[in-house]
């Protein structure tokens, strides 16, 4: 891209109705909300008392309980920022955030009913109606408006900020090409670039310095941007501060642009330690409550499924013993979380039961399977005792399958970051699984989309994605059919 090019894309996003528009967006969004709470209740309490007792509703309760749940909705959102522009420029977790503030949205009305001691005011049918339809109603609207305003911001019809750029050359160009600011909203006002690097041309590096500053600041200030990106190498110290006390007089919001490696991670964040401050470019995949969570939910589920399917689990193991000679269960070395290594339970379904250094994987037509072993693997049958291991806390659930050592350290030497898998607990399904992505690895180009979908589990991890996973392992019949 050509300094042309890059002030031709400036100025095509930086006038008319685009900066309008950001100022009232907030208004706009915010009032869509609440329309779509108020309208969902009222169809639903409509409906409801048209199929119960065949006539219309009382207008000043069905009204009431509408306005209360959409003020509730409307004001968890703005307190939360929800409204701000950049919210809406990309639609990565916005169903999840829309779902949350509902929930939280009936759990504080049902607060302010008891509190107030009006429960019986409204009815229970309608409130837990309104609910449910209110899910898909608010995750279709979130999603419908999140798309129009970023396909508006990338069409320079919404305006999010006002830029104002300045650095090398080289550095400046580079920042543009890579993350193409006009595409989340941004409008390049102008650009001024440092030449008080250039040996060849200046004498005085320093007095080149101030006198580039100078010249930046008074565009800037008749530019009138919202911010001002200094597009620097983070070890250029002294060109940044000199830079930050040029524009300190000036009243934007000072912005330092993202280093290369910052491009590789998702969510960077400054977290504040007592006087300390540092960027943090990953964090644990799950918190101490979400681990919390999804430990309770392992152990209760795989309790109630263990006791549920014992019959089954006797059944199985007998019809094992009578097939073919050796033992009913089939262990081996399987890495855990943080490669921790375990000993995995399967029902054994070949004549071998491999754990050494080399293993060869089952195939479809292997002579290895047995016959109960053959109907077993086909519907995931054999790996019902794993758990065991889940409730043991070597496994969960849902998580990356573990693979065999040998397997394991076989691609680890072959695909980048492939431990990284065992950052959180294996599973007894996981959404690669789901997706297809299970049976026979015979090449490194399955392996590597295999461990792609993990590192996107990992990274996009919720209590709600492992229910997911989990009704769809069930209710899927490629799942089912392809579970290895």
């Amino acid at each position: 891209m050509s300094v042309n090019e890059l002030n031709f894309a400036a100025v095509a996003g930086a006038e008319g109705r685009a900066n309008a528009w950001r100022h009232w967006l907030w208004l706009v969004t915010a009032a869509t909300d609440g329309l779509v709470v108020t309208v969902t209740v009222g169809l639903v309490s409509f409906a409801y008392h048209l199929s119960a007792y065949g006539g219309v509703p009382d207008d000043q309760i069905t009204i009431e309980l509408a306005l209360m749940l959409a003020s509730i909705f409307v004001f968890i959102n703005a307190m939360r920022g929800r409204y701000q522009l950049a919210n809406y420029l990309s639609t990565k977790g916005q169903i999840a955030s829309a779902f949350s503030v509902w929930n939280v949205t009936l759990i504080a009305f049902v607060a302010i009913l008891f509190l107030a001691k009006i429960v019986d005011h409204y009815s229970r049918a309608v409130i837990i109606a309104s609910y449910l339809a209110g899910i898909p109603v608010i995750a279709l609207t979130r999603s419908a408006m999140v798309r129009t305003i970023s396909i508006a911001s990338k069409t320079g019809r919404i305006t999010s900020e006002r830029v104002f750029l300045i650095g090398r050359e080289p550095d400046v160009m580079s920042f543009v090409s890579r993350h193409q600011p006009w595409n989340v909203g941004f409008a390049i006002v102008d650009v001024a670039f440092l030449r008080s690097n250039d040996a060849r041309r200046i004498n005085d590096p320093a007095a080149a310095l101030a006198a580039d500053l100078a010249s930046a600041v008074a565009t800037c200030r008749a530019k009138q941007p919202d911010a001002v990106f200094i597009a620097l190498p983070w070890s250029d110290q002294e060109t940044i501060d000199a830079c930050v006390d040029a524009f300190m007089n000036l009243p934007v919001a000072i912005h330092l642009t993202p280093e290369k490696i910052m491009d590789r991670f998702a969510t960077p964040h400054i977290v504040r330690t007592g006087s300390l401050s540092s960027l943090r470019l990953t964090r644990s995949p799950l918190s101490l409550g979400e681990i919390a969570l999804k430990r309770s939910f392992d152990v209760l589920a795989a309790s109630l499924i263990l006791i549920l399917s014992a019959p089954l689990l006797l059944a199985i193991a007998a019809l094992i013993r009578l097939d073919s000679p050796g033992p009913v269960l089939f262990r081996q070395r399987r890495y855990g979380f943080n490669q921790q290594a375990f000993r995995i339970f399967k029902f054994r379904t070949m004549t071998t039961t491999d754990d050494g250094n080399v293993i060869v994987q089952a195939t479809r037509h292997d002579p290895r399977i047995t016959r109960i072993g053959r109907i077993l693997r086909r519907y995931n049958l054999d790996e019902l005792p794993q758990l065991l291991n889940v409730i043991a806390g070597q496994m969960s659930l849902v998580g990356p399958r573990p693979h065999a050592l040998a397997h394991d350290r076989e691609f680890e030497r072959k695909i980048a970051l492939y431990a990284r898998r065992h950052n959180v607990r294996p599973g007894i399904t996981g959404w690669a699984q789901v997706n297809g992505l299970r049976g026979e690895t015979d090449t490194n180009e399955k392996m590597a989309k295999r461990v792609a979908f993990d590192h996107w589990y990992i990274d996009n991890w919720s209590f709600w994605f492992d229910i997911a996973i989990l009704l769809r392992t069930v209710l899927s019949k490629k799942a089912l059919l392809n579970a290895r």
